[in-house]
């Protein structure tokens, strides 16, 4: 599916059961993913969707959509995709050599291996330079790896957490990455009952470092997406619509832009941020200040991507979903990409898609 920058109806295979969504862009976003050599993958869980945004030679933005059910955190690098689902860690490969095209997509990702971890309710995934994948366990409130036995195995705890229990505490869900670790980790407050965040929504969201088991900061609204870049600490305060840096000396939060959704999802690229917004969901997501912020501002809430400049704050391009789709997860980077694909775990397709290593210096694709 294609958008040149108005609204535009998907249609997805129908093998994949999906309710088409209505998706427009800014008219300039495929210059910028085409400029800046970037492409996006972009998780539904309401929908079950990932979407691989990249860039036609036409001049035209390529949506090219899988249905995987419950589609939660992402980690991607141009070969490799990593996607949790609601029982699942899946990785995706690319299987096609930098001289090979399989249509118009430059890299196409393939289901490799699927882990079963039962239903973690798993936020980000990072992955570190030794290979291992560690993942915001978040029903057990803790940081967690993959285990060839069992659903998982614990990495590291925040240290208000008494007991690993499967009761969602705190509502653990970031992670940020800092000199190839896991450095800090957001959660929406400190609790230590059974879904006892879900009372401190509007205020105690905290950031806490995993090297020194020391709280950073307590002054958030339900915090996601930690990110280590460029010597500061980057955070989306989801409850009142900003992206923003922490003083890793006060714990304050200082805001840089406002974002008309509940955001979650940030990833950096040439100087821009990369964000995802969601609708407002009655319960969870309301009563927050975000209401009073769009209230303020005369503005009706998004669900999508937003580009921010982080030279001037602007909004410099969008994605926009509307129908279907009211919320997303996460948002990664593929540098160096410019039209992905993939195939789902359930694809037709794969029956009849096979791969060989055919050696260091040749590799071959059949279909």
């Amino acid at each position: 599916m294609t958008s040149n920058g108005s609204e535009t109806d998907t249609k997805p295979d129908a093998s994949k059961g999906l309710e088409p969504a209505n998706i427009s862009c800014s008219r300039g976003l495929s210059t910028w993913l085409a400029t800046n050599q970037v492409s996006l993958a972009l998780s539904s869980y309401q929908t079950g969707r990932l979407y691989l945004v990249g860039s036609r030679p036409t001049g035209q933005v390529n949506f090219h959509e899988i249905g995987i059910g419950r589609a939660m955190g992402l980690w991607a690098d141009p070969q490799r995709l990593i996607v949790a689902t609601q029982n699942q860690v899946i990785r995706f490969e690319n299987v096609l050599a930098s001289n090979q095209r399989l249509g118009e997509a430059d890299k196409h990702y393939v289901p490799r291996v699927a882990h079963t971890t039962g239903d973690l309710d798993i936020h980000d995934i990072v992955v570190l330079q030794n290979g291992v994948i560690v993942f915001a366990n978040t029903l057990f409130s803790c940081l967690s790896t993959l285990h060839n036995t069992h659903s998982f195995t614990p990495y590291w705890a925040p240290p208000f957490i008494s007991k690993l229990a499967a009761e969602d505490r705190c509502h653990l869900n970031g992670i940020a990455m800092r000199d190839g670790m896991p450095a800090y980790v957001t959660a929406t407050s400190r609790a230590d009952v059974v879904n006892g965040w879900r009372a401190r929504r509007e205020q105690g969201g905290c950031i806490i470092d995993v090297q020194e088991n020391a709280i950073v900061t307590e002054k958030l609204s339900m915090p996601h997406s930690p990110r280590w870049h460029d010597g500061r600490l980057w955070v989306l305060n989801s409850g009142t619509g900003h992206l923003g840096t922490v003083n890793m000396e006060t714990g304050g939060f200082e805001p840089f832009a406002f974002l008309p959704g509940f955001v979650r999802g940030l990833a950096f690229h040439n100087n821009h941020a990369i964000i995802g917004l969601s609708l407002p969901r009655d319960g969870t997501f309301s009563g927050l200040q975000l209401d009073e912020e769009l209230s303020k501002r005369d503005a009706d809430p998004w669900c999508g991507i937003q580009i921010v400049s982080l030279a001037s704050g602007d909004i410099v391009e969008w994605i926009r979903f509307e129908s279907a789709i009211t919320e997303l997860l996460d948002v990664c980077i593929l540098p160096g990409v410019r039209l992905p694909s993939a195939y789902a775990p359930t694809s037709p397709e794969l029956t009849k898609f096979f791969t060989f290593d055919a050696g260091p210096t040749a590799e071959r694709a059949a279909e």
